[in-house]
């Protein structure tokens, strides 16, 4: 499934991913689908704002992000994936398009805002990659917040990784393992008080901006996959893989199997195949989609903008959660396939 935003004059634009994975409307819940699209919609409409103020492409795709992190319906901060010894460890970058300057963390445990570290990274380390508990003394030592490893926690997801033990998947991306649940496991009612039913949450969050100045800037997050090795790092910290700006040609966040956007070099791919290839947004993406990454077994999709604020959602799995803005606008959101 695509959807592509084109445009006759240049404007400023943020498009944002929330996961792609096996999303269907017969197992969710009018209250469930509320929720995302209002979580999507609230941060969109944030990102708006910013845009139509003149802020510039990063800030706006790393408070987007930032958003996400906060919001337990989503796999990037509360509310990450646990790992096969029932922690949590998070990955993020993010790239700014005027120069590939970029910046990213991997395996932190305790940083509040990864994505913040990710942006510190960037601006002031003199580093593009920091890791595990080198990166948060760095990160506390920009001033950023420090939380307990357990507050990412919520005990859907400790469910989760539990039931994945129990039906010996080994490790799932976020949005296979629930389907494997809700179609093998009892079940369950979502937790007093708390998110949607974790069988049905999905995973890695990203914004793509193109600003009123014409730049552009990406920004990817997540906890994961659930049941992972320790010390697994997939693409989203992977400035290429899951992560790429360049003002020459687009800006591209994805989410899906990270070894196989990896693989597939995926974000750069789409940039190359405008770049020096010569092809559209559209089709450039669309290969990168549905020819590149399915020969190396990657489920999931992208979201990308180029310098004229061209817009591209797309995904080769049931669903994603998504939505774009221009500035000062409303905001349009989807989930499944056919919208």
């Amino acid at each position: 499934m695509t959807a592509a935003f084109p445009t006759a004059l240049p404007r400023p634009v943020l498009a944002l991913h929330g996961g792609a994975g096996t999303i269907r409307r017969d197992r969710m819940s009018a209250a469930m689908e509320a929720a995302y699209r209002a979580a999507l919609t609230a941060i969109l409409a944030c990102g708006a704002r910013q845009l139509a103020r003149g802020d510039a492409a990063m800030d706006v795709a790393v408070e987007a992000v930032r958003r996400l992190e906060e919001c337990e319906l989503f796999n990037a901060g509360k509310g990450a994936v646990y790992t096969a010894d029932e922690r949590h460890e998070l990955g993020r970058s993010v790239m700014d398009g005027r120069d590939r300057a970029a910046g990213a963390v991997a395996g932190v445990t305790r940083v509040r805002n990864p994505v913040l570290a990710a942006r510190a990274v960037m601006d002031h380390s003199g580093h593009v990659l920091l890791i595990g508990p080198a990166a948060e003394t760095f990160a506390f030592d920009q001033g950023l917040e420090r939380v307990a490893p357990t507050w990412f926690g919520t005990p859907q997801r400790l469910a989760q990784l539990r039931q994945a033990r129990a039906l010996a998947q080994g490790q799932v991306l976020d949005h296979d393992g629930q389907s494997a649940m809700a179609a093998d496991a009892p079940a369950a009612a979502p937790e007093p008080g708390g998110p949607i039913d974790d069988r049905t949450k999905f995973g890695t969050v990203g914004a793509v901006v193109r600003d009123a100045a014409g730049h552009l800037a990406a920004a990817t997050s997540t906890g994961g996959m659930t049941n992972k090795r320790p010390g697994r790092v997939g693409d989203s910290p992977i400035p290429g893989a899951g992560c790429y700006a360049d003002d020459r040609s687009v800006a591209v966040s994805c989410t899906g199997t990270g070894e196989a956007f990896i693989r597939a070099a995926a974000a750069h791919e789409v940039g190359a195949l405008m770049r020096i290839g010569g092809l559209p947004l559209t089709e450039a993406c669309a290969r990168v989609v549905f020819d590149e990454l399915p020969q190396v077994g990657g489920d999931g999709g992208l979201i990308a903008v180029d310098g004229l604020g061209n817009v591209w959602l797309g995904f080769n799995t049931e669903g994603m959660y998504r939505g774009w803005v221009e500035a000062g606008g409303e905001p349009l959101v989807g989930i499944y396939r056919d919208e």
